[in-house]
């Protein structure tokens, strides 16, 4: 199971729910998720800050799923 799923499946989120959060097709998701398609650096920014983790840990360069310190939203 890729780190992906495994995150998403650890939150209790459907892909449904990732396509609410995200604004990405559940299609489109799935693909995603599977690996039959790549993410944008964009739709990385949105599932990471989802799935409450980094664009790194998503991309495997860090084992690490805390996000860093992030910006305050104005």
């Amino acid at each position: 199971m890729n780190k992906l799923k495994a995150l998403r499946l650890e939150k209790g989120y459907t892909q449904i729910k990732m396509q609410m959060l995200t604004g990405i097709d559940q299609s489109d998701y799935s693909k995603i998720e599977s690996g039959k398609r790549y993410y944008t650096f964009e739709q990385c920014r949105k599932i990471a800050l989802a799935l409450d983790t980094s664009m790194d840990y998503l991309a495997d360069l860090t084992d690490e799923k805390k996000p860093y310190p992030r910006k305050p939203q104005q």
